[in-house]
């Protein structure tokens, strides 16, 4: 037990929930909204592509990068086997969460996150999967809050 300031660490937490429903009592405020579901269609829509959702309200877009030939030393690699990319929502009181990874080639990382940044999407990782691949594809991870339609034109 941690005596800091005279309160052990349960009575401290105690003492700031009954505070937080106290406050919210006395300035008629309820607790925070419940989540909107996510329109699937004006997602996919506006990510260009076919968006599914699952029991739970998440939807999720996915599309294999199909434009370029990749090999991986020398032997061809198929879309469908690591050239996918895709992103999920959720939803929540304003909005909706987002991540997801997104295939880009190395002429394409700046302008990828140009337009993320755009979409009030942040760039959590830009990373490889492969050695001796041409050209070389990265991946970029995808996170962000806000309209969902406008993160999935991002």
């Amino acid at each position: 037990m941690n005596r800091q300031h005279g309160l052990s660490r349960r009575e401290a937490l105690l003492a700031a929930s009954a505070l937080g429903v106290s406050t919210a009592v006395l300035t008629g405020t309820a607790t925070a909204a419940e989540p909107t579901p996510l329109n699937a269609e004006k997602i996919g829509a506006a990510a260009g592509v076919k968006a599914t959702t699952a029991p739970d309200g998440v939807v999720r877009v996915a599309w294999p990068r199909t434009d370029v030939a990749v090999a991986v030393d020398g032997m061809p690699l198929k879309p469908f086997a690591g050239l996918g990319s895709w992103a999920a929502f959720t939803p929540t009181a304003h909005g909706a969460m987002a991540m997801g990874d997104t295939v880009v080639f190395q002429d394409e990382v700046d302008t990828a996150m140009d337009a993320a940044f755009a979409h009030n999407l942040e760039v959590t990782a830009l990373h490889n999967h492969f050695f001796y691949d041409e050209p070389k594809v990265y991946f970029m991870h995808i996170g962000g809050m806000g309209e969902p339609e406008k993160l999935a034109t991002g």
